[in-house]
Formats: C-alpha cells, structure tokens, sequence
C-alpha cells in the first residue's frame, strides 16, 4: 500500500510559458498529499507520540499537507530538488536565483537569474512542519493530535517571551504564525512567570495578580471606537504592565494536545519517494533528488538523516545529497510540546531551545561528558553532504561541533560529507538586501553577499552525485592549523576596531538536564565551542572568502551585540556585523583606527573593481564561484560596492 497519495489541484504555466535557456518551458502544480502510516513499522520508532496518534479502521495513521511543484514541462534534467520551506515559505528560489521572496512563485520576476530553472531542476516546495497556522502562503501539515485513552495529553512545559517593544498580549508560541501548546485548564492556576535581564541572571517571578492566560482585543481596529478587553484565551499570555525591552520572561506551564509533530520527517520521506518512484507521480522521470534547507530546516535535515529517515519503506535512498546550511551543530528537535518554529538556543534568545543535543558532528565521536557514542551519518542509506555555515553559526550555534569532538579536538568530516565555512559572513545574507541597518544592535549588520555560493555547491553536488566528480575539499577552520582558536585566543587577535563593542565570547554549551521543566544547564559539565580566527583586519583566515571579504572594504563579523535597553552587551539572534575601514588617513587617524584605510589599500574605484574581478575567478578556478557570477560580483563591486558601503575618496 503507497505511503501517499497526491490530489492535484491545479496546472498553469509558470512565468506566462517562458523558455528558459537550455531546459524551456516550466508549470506550476498545486497539489495535496494524503499520507497513511504504519505506527507499528521499525521506520517509525523514533517518532514520539505517534503511538498515541489516532488510527483509522485499518490500524493506520493519516495526516495530510500541501505540496507546490516547479516543473519542466518537456522534463528537463530529471532531477528533483526539493525545497525544506523554513517555517512554511518557500526559500530555494529566492537564495539559489537571486530572486525576490514569494510564497506564490508565478511570474518571471519570481524566477530572479533563473539558475535552477536554466539547470532544468524539478523544484518541489512540500510542507513539512506541523504547528503552522493559516496565513501569507505557507505551506501547511495537517497533524494529528496525541491522545491517551480519548482523553487529552498533558505535561509540562515552557514558553521564552522577548520583545523589541512593549507589548501587551502574546501568544504562547510567541509567534503569530505557529500553533500555541494550550494552557490545561489545570494549568491556567498553576502557571509560574518569570523574568530575568539575561540568560545567567537569576529569575525573578511575576505575581500572578498581574499577567494571565488571555489577549488583548479592541483598540484602533475596534468599529464602536478604541474600547479594548482581555478576552480569556488558552493560547495567550497577557501582562498587564506588558512584555518591556531588555527582559527575557519565561512562562513554566500545564499543556496539553501535543502535535505528533515527528511526522513531518515522513512526509518529506514518502513525498519525495512517491515522486521519484511511483508510476502515478505529478512529474517525469527523477534520476537523482537533492534537498536544500537553511536553519531551522538545515537543523531538519541533519535530523531526517541521523534518525534514518533517507531510506524509505522499500529500502531505497531517497536523497542522493543534501545541503543543510546555517544549521551549526544543532538538530531540530520534534519531543512532545516542541515548538519548531523557536530557532536553536543563542546566547540571549531561545536558551532553552532542544536544538543542541549529542550527536553534533558527521562523523562518529564520543560525548566526552556522557560518553555516549554517536554520529549523524552512520547508514548505508545516507545521502552525500555539503554542510556550508558562516560566522554566526560558530558564535551562536556552536559551529565548530560540526567537525571537532565535544572536548575541541579536530575530528573532520566521513568520506561523504564536506563542509565550508563562508568566511566572515552571516546567517541570513538576503541576495536583494541594501545598505546594512542597525535594528537593536549596536553596529551596522554583516554586509558580505554569498547567495552566489549556493549556485556553485549545488552544481558541485550534481557533479558528485550523478558523475562521481569530487567537490572542493573541505574549507573549515582547524584546530592543528591555528584557524580554530578559543575566545581568548580570538580576543588577543582581533584589533581594536573603533566603536565595536565586542562580545563576551560565543554560545557556551553545557549539559542539560531535560528532565526537570525548565531545563537546567550544568555548567560544570561544557563542551568546548571554539571561533575562527582572524587576519590583522578581523576578517576570518580560514574558509570560503567571497570577494568582498578576499578585497575588504571593513571587517565583517558573525555577530552583533544587542543595545542597550535589549540586553545590552549580548549576542543578537543571527546577526553579523560590518565595521568600515576608514576611507582616508586623516579619518584613519583621528579615529586611531589601527587598519589601513581604503585609500592606502586602493588608488581609485577601479582598482578595487580589478581586485574583485581577480578574486572572484580564483574563486571560480577552485569550483565555489560559477562563471556567471563572476561577472555578477565585479557589477556590484561598482562605486566601492555601494549601497553595502559607502566612502567618499579624495
């Protein structure tokens, strides 16, 4: 019996029939997939609650979700790539194709530069996460609700509250798009609310006289006038004096009504086997299928791989290569009550996120804490890996697990899986992002464009897959080199750029005691989270340098420190940052700035724009620029890479 069945809703052509250079024309086709799962099956042990997951007459578990198809109309390549979408958007196109975010992909404009269509790809966007509400094109999972018995399940759990501005009600999710876990009625009088500045600093916790389980409703939007009422509501929180900048608030709770959230790995699992395996599947031919996810779904796939999900019931691979980028060390995490949408702990933010649990690496190790033995990939069945990561992973999402062992020893990575850093860039690098803005940091974010990287290691990845090309050797920092150095370390390197308040060092990691709610954190028990190091300028010596960093007009870091007011001093979710080299000598001087300025560095626009050119094609000759962006990347260099950079020369 098929593990799916795909209900298609809709053909239309794509971009009004237009023909992309070397693979013509594509369609768009919407469709719904209906899944049916065994919960008895081997495949399925990892998933919990799933035995708690209502079943139909026949003994079989039943979820569906909603699947968006890019594909060629007279077949293409005949290679599947399918799209992770990070919290229910569609992302592939945006970042592989320098094109402009869309959850409804239909005209040409929505193709950017084109490149996964030039390649003949058949782009699949198939829903994955489960907590999802309604709303601005998601793609959204059906999931079943775990009972015990008919009646609800219920157990502790918590809920992270930060705001950039006051704010009166939130929901328990803390976000507007993603399902609350409810309050049980229970719950609702033995709730604890805290506060506390940072991450270290001891709780102190809120009379219950002043917050409740309810939302704010009226205001401006009311038709009678600008009446408000707390409306009681089992899936918000309100405080009275509302949420205030620079408070982490954590709610400990009663909830009840998990999701069996693990389901979203088969969905992925059964949906892409159909289509390269199934005579009834919506698409032609699949040779090889390839699967991209960033953060949130980068950590998913490194999940989908170490629980044994690429290998369908049948015993078939069903990835041939995977791209998880900006996933650091962590996993995604899918226990009862998890919320996916919470991204993996930082520093001030999401501290108690599950993300960061043994294993962290590729390759197998020993947990020198718990002395568990594990690794990600440890099957017959597993795809080939190109893990990229920036700076930020190895500040917040401590990036160097990924190929060192837990006690900060070089470790590498298995003979399938490569990994690259792109060298003093951050986590979210948006291909139409324009002069970089500060938020609530206290300096400029990371300037450095990277989306041309993604183009170069998927055609890296085909090449390795489908005609057994080997990629570029790994690009990461390493211990024995000296380009993986500890906090200390770093601090001792990095110059004394002007106005940079720098951080206290990255994300520690220490074992968790998940048993207790909240969690508790011994710190006593750490596991070693090393940084790249850096050149003179502060740009990091190892990795993947695009030719903004290769030909630097400012050092670019990984992280940003929140200002004050919001957590002043702490690491800022994400975020990078760009210090500007002073333009002049007598600018460079009155500042006591300690790095050349631009006018030392480059006599005129040109010559930068011809150092640029030069680093590009050596990017290039090493196979992690394509031909095409080269000439990309010496047109933005125009006018000193502005709007990323501004200087006015003499």
């Amino acid at each position: 019996m098929s593990g799916v069945q795909l209900e298609v809703h809709t053909r239309e052509p794509f971009a009004e029939g237009h023909h992309f250079v070397g693979t013509g024309a594509y369609e768009v086709v919407t469709a719904t997939a209906h899944y049916s799962v065994n919960p008895e099956a081997a495949a399925h042990h990892a998933i919990p609650d799933l035995a708690l997951a209502p079943r139909d007459g026949t003994g079989r578990v039943r979820f569906s979700g909603d699947v968006e198809i890019l594909r060629p109309v007279d077949g293409g390549r005949r290679r599947l790539f399918f799209d992770w979408g990070n919290r229910g958007n569609k992302r592939a196109v945006q970042y592989f194709c320098d094109a402009p975010h869309t959850n409804r992909p239909r005209t040409l404009a929505h193709a950017g530069n084109g490149y996964l269509l030039r390649r003949g790809y058949t782009v699949v966007f198939g829903a994955w996460q489960g907590d999802l509400l309604p709303g601005d094109g998601r793609l959204l999972l059906d999931l079943p609700v775990a009972r015990r018995d008919g009646e609800p399940v219920r157990g502790l759990t918590t809920a992270e509250f930060i705001v950039e501005e006051p704010t009166g009600s939130l929901p328990l999710s803390r976000w507007s798009s993603t399902r609350s876990n409810p309050v049980s009625e229970r719950g609702v009088h033995g709730a604890r609310l805290t506060r506390r500045r940072y991450a270290h600093s001891t709780p102190e916790e809120l009379p219950r006289g002043t917050w409740r389980f309810a939302r704010s409703q009226g205001g401006a939007g009311d038709l009678k006038g600008r009446s408000t009422a707390l409306v009681p509501s089992r899936h918000d929180l309100h405080l009275d004096h509302g949420f205030q900048p620079g408070w982490i608030y954590e709610l400990v709770y009663e909830a009840q009504d998990p999701l069996v959230l693990g389901l979203g790995l088969v969905a992925v699992r059964d949906l892409v086997s159909h289509l390269r395996h199934d005579p009834a599947r919506p698409v032609g031919p699949v040779d090889h299928a390839y699967g991209w996810g960033r953060s949130q779904t980068g950590r998913a796939i490194r999940d989908f791989i170490h629980l044994g999900f690429n290998e369908d019931l049948e015993g078939r691979r069903v990835f041939d290569g995977l791209l998880p980028h900006v996933s650091g060390a962590g996993r995604l995490g899918i226990e009862r009550f998890t919320n996916l949408t919470v991204p993996g702990g930082q520093q001030y933010e999401d501290h108690l996120s599950p993300a960061d649990t043994f294993p962290f690496a590729y390759a197998e190790t020993v947990d020198h804490v718990t002395g568990e033995r594990d690794a990600i990939m440890k099957r017959p069945s597993d795809p080939k890996v190109l893990h990229t990561q920036t700076s930020t992973e190895y500040w917040q999402r401590r990036g160097s697990l990924v190929h060192t062992t837990t006690d900060g020893r070089d470790l590498g990575f298995p003979p399938n899986v490569r990994g690259y850093l792109w060298s003093s860039s951050q986590h979210v690098a948006d291909p139409a992002a324009g002069a970089p803005s500060k938020g609530i940091c206290n300096h400029p974010e990371n300037a450095v464009a990277t989306s041309a990287f993604f183009r170069a290691v998927l055609d890296a990845l085909d090449a390795w897959v489908s005609e057994g090309v080997e990629p570029p050797p790994s690009a990461v920092p390493t211990v024995a080199d000296g380009t993986l150095v500890t906090a200390d370390e770093w601090s001792r390197q990095f110059p004394a750029v002007p106005s940079a308040l720098r951080p206290s060092g990255p994300n520690e990691l220490y074992a968790v005691d998940r048993s207790t709610v909240p969690p508790v954190a011994d710190r006593s028990r750490r596991y070693a989270v090393l940084v790249p190091a850096v050149d003179p300028d502060g740009n990091e010596a190892a990795g993947v340098r695009a030719p903004m960093v290769a030909v630097p007009l400012a050092t670019y870091t990984g992280w940003n420190t929140r200002a004050p007011g919001q957590g002043h001093g702490a690491l800022h979710e994400f975020s990078g940052s760009t210090f500007s080299f002073a333009a002049t000598e007598d600018e460079r001087l009155i500042t006591r700035d300690p790095r050349p300025s631009v006018q030392k560095r480059h006599r005129d626009a040109a010559e930068y724009t011809a150092a640029i050119r030069a680093a590009a094609e050596d990017l290039a000759a090493r196979r992690f620029l394509l031909a095409e962006d080269v000439e990309r990347a010496v047109a933005t260099a125009a006018n000193w890479s502005a709007p990323h950079h501004r200087f006015e020369l003499p």
